[in-house]
């Protein structure tokens, strides 16, 4: 019979969805839209493709959107003056500054320098020490991991005692899921094993999982049999490995062999238009987020409280 397909396209569309409905309320109550800044540092072609696209989501869910775009060769101070310039603008609630830049800008110091009070990426070292401690702590989570965990859950996978294996140990997604799939609450309460490349019996490993997510960057690396007969497999991999004839775009595929591994698993995640479009979604959400919070910091500033 196969997998059911848990598809990322889908699940965009009902979050996004829901959000312009926040985002109208939003306005209509306080006259007031989430403001998100996207800063885009040369002309790197996927760059480029990755702002447009969330450029234009952001327009489309009313946003007020700056795209601020910067030559290759702008100095480090200068892109931190830039970042302080946005850090103090009331209209702004979210700062996203794409990656990767030229390598004379160093990528720490410019995370480091976007307020944690704006750092809808997810990225900066507070808002990661905040998703730790967990509860009422966290502010924003990292995009990518938000967004498998909330494809997990609107999947309808059970992840209360689970056996959860992440295969990948990136600062960005394999270790962030990690821990929040971990934690008390929605989603989460599971048991957590993260293994990588160099983990003893990696097949053993994965072969336990309830909960399989595959985010190491090496094509095909889950094979069929590594997976328990109807788990849930979430694949993060998006690697390049071709490019069709017919239509001259790269062909990519996952860390998992879908097509048979479809045939094993109870649910999967297709690779494209699974985990992908759902970063973008969770970027949108932690910006709306950032709005009604800086909306009621004011309010607070105001009463005095």
């Amino acid at each position: 019979m196969g997998a059911e397909i848990i598809s990322g396209i889908q699940m965009r569309k009902e979050i996004l969805a829901e959000l312009e409905q926040d985002v109208a309320a939003m306005k209509a109550e306080y006259g007031q839209v989430p403001g998100l800044v996207t800063i885009l540092v040369g002309e790197n072609p996927a760059s480029v493709s990755y702002v447009t696209l969330k450029v234009q989501t952001a327009l489309s869910l009313g946003f007020h959107e700056v795209q601020d775009n910067q030559p290759a060769d702008i100095s480090e101070q200068g892109l931190l003056a830039l970042i302080e310039k946005y850090n103090n603008d009331p209209a702004i609630h979210g700062i996203l500054v794409q990656l990767p830049l030229p390598k004379h800008i160093n990528e720490e110091a410019v995370i480091n320098a976007i307020s944690p009070d704006k750092d809808v990426d997810g990225f900066h070292p507070v808002n990661l020490g905040k998703m730790v401690i967990g509860g009422d702590n966290v502010r924003y989570l990292p995009c990518t991991p938000a967004g498998i965990q909330e494809m997990i859950v609107r999947s309808g996978t059970e992840t209360e005692g689970a056996e959860v294996v992440v295969v990948g140990r990136s600062n960005i997604v394999g270790k962030p899921i990690a821990v929040m799939m971990g934690q008390k609450g929605r989603g989460a309460n599971s048991t957590v094993t993260m293994v990588h490349t160099r983990t003893k019996d990696l097949d053993a490993h994965c072969r336990r999982a309830d909960i399989l997510i595959v985010a190491a960057g090496v094509p095909g690396l889950v094979k069929p049999e590594w997976i328990k007969p109807g788990a849930t497999v979430i694949d993060v991999g998006v690697n390049r490995v071709g490019v069709s004839e017919e239509t001259g775009k790269a062909i990519l595929c996952g860390d998992v062999d879908f097509d048979q591994a479809r045939e094993i698993a109870g649910k999967i995640t297709p690779v494209p238009g699974g985990v992908g479009p759902m970063t973008i979604a969770m970027l949108m959400k932690n910006t709306v987020k950032s709005a009604r919070w800086h909306r009621e910091q004011e309010g607070l500033t105001r009463t005095g409280k």
